[in-house]
């Protein structure tokens, strides 16, 4: 086989000293530049990067990452280029394979599956699996836009991995509640700011049925409850983080004390309801018999429908 293109990591960092030892780590053999952007970090990543001979460059301090990918991008020299988080590892069978894609000349872009570890627990329902991410590509053909959570803008051929736990990135994500937590204020600020410059009207179905809404299509729809307790605390937890984009866009907005009308109230809840009910009988019902979830979910059902009748 004819000498491998060259090839170029970019990483972001933002005192992950831990997580980016591991990263590092992980690239052995398979890097021939690493690009490390820190965003002014305050513990050891700095000084971690330059060990593993990486080139280091340093950016503003960010709340979200997006803003900073194309600076990043921007210092690699490699012809192709993988982007990770600090928080991201790759296995060997992934290197082999990701090196192996770099000698085809019909391929741009690659879709590679994300393994997410959440709260322990490696997702494989819950909309996280298989999470496919483009984060290897030929250089000048993917471009980040600045928005948080954001896709890239991609051009050219794409080659979609297998979804294969031994052809997927590792993502240590969420490892605590309160990383959640903390994660979801900054986040929902971030996106409830974004509202504000759009003009976006609240409205009151957007503080109960959209947080519904992801919560169904979390646990009901990308069967969450079969990851268990865990499927329902996260999609819980990701229903919660919804409620606050639009609770941070009403205190961005001077937290007025409006009369909250019947028949919007009213409306919004029976549509939570209505669409509760559907995913929980289309999904949920038929494949479980009779325990604690099921008990738990008419319990909710049956409460909803006392609010609406009673307010």
């Amino acid at each position: 086989m004819a000498k491998r293109p060259h090839i170029s990591v970019v990483i972001n960092v933002r005192n992950e000293a831990d997580n980016l030892k591991k990263c590092l780590r992980s690239l052995r053999d398979f890097a021939d530049e690493i690009i490390v952007v820190d965003m002014h970090s305050t513990d050891d990543s700095v000084e971690i990067a330059k060990k593993a001979g990486a080139k280091v460059f340093s950016y503003r301090p960010m709340n979200y990452v997006e803003p900073a990918r194309n600076f990043a991008l921007s210092k690699a020299t490699g012809r192709w280029i993988l982007l990770l988080d600090p928080d991201e590892y790759l296995s060997k069978t992934l290197k082999s394979e990701l090196i192996k894609i770099s000698h085809r000349a019909d391929v741009d872009y690659v879709r590679i599956p994300r393994k997410n570890i959440i709260l322990g627990k490696w997702f494989h329902h819950s909309n996280w699996w298989p999470d496919y991410i483009v984060r290897f590509f030929r250089r000048g053909h993917v471009d980040w836009k600045k928005e948080i959570h954001s896709q890239p803008e991609v051009k050219g051929n794409a080659h979609t991995l297998l979804d294969s736990e031994k052809l997927a990135i590792r993502h240590n994500n969420y490892t605590s509640l309160s990383q959640f937590v903390t994660r979801a204020l900054r986040y929902s600020r971030i996106q409830a700011e974004e509202l504000h410059k759009s003009e976006y009207t609240l409205k009151t179905s957007d503080f109960i049925l959209r947080p519904v809404q992801e919560f169904n299509s979390r646990f009901f729809a990308a069967q969450g409850f079969k990851d268990g307790w865990h499927g329902l605390i996260l999609s819980v937890l990701q229903a919660f983080a919804v409620a606050l984009i639009y609770i941070q866009l009403w205190e961005i907005e001077g937290s007025e004390d409006k009369v909250l009308a019947k028949e919007s109230f009213v409306s919004a809840s029976q549509e939570a309801t209505f669409e509760y009910s559907h995913w929980f009988t289309k999904y949920f019902q038929k494949e479980y018999k009779p325990n604690i979830f099921k008990l738990l979910f008419v319990k909710l059902r049956l409460a909803l429908d006392r609010l609406t009748k009673n307010f």
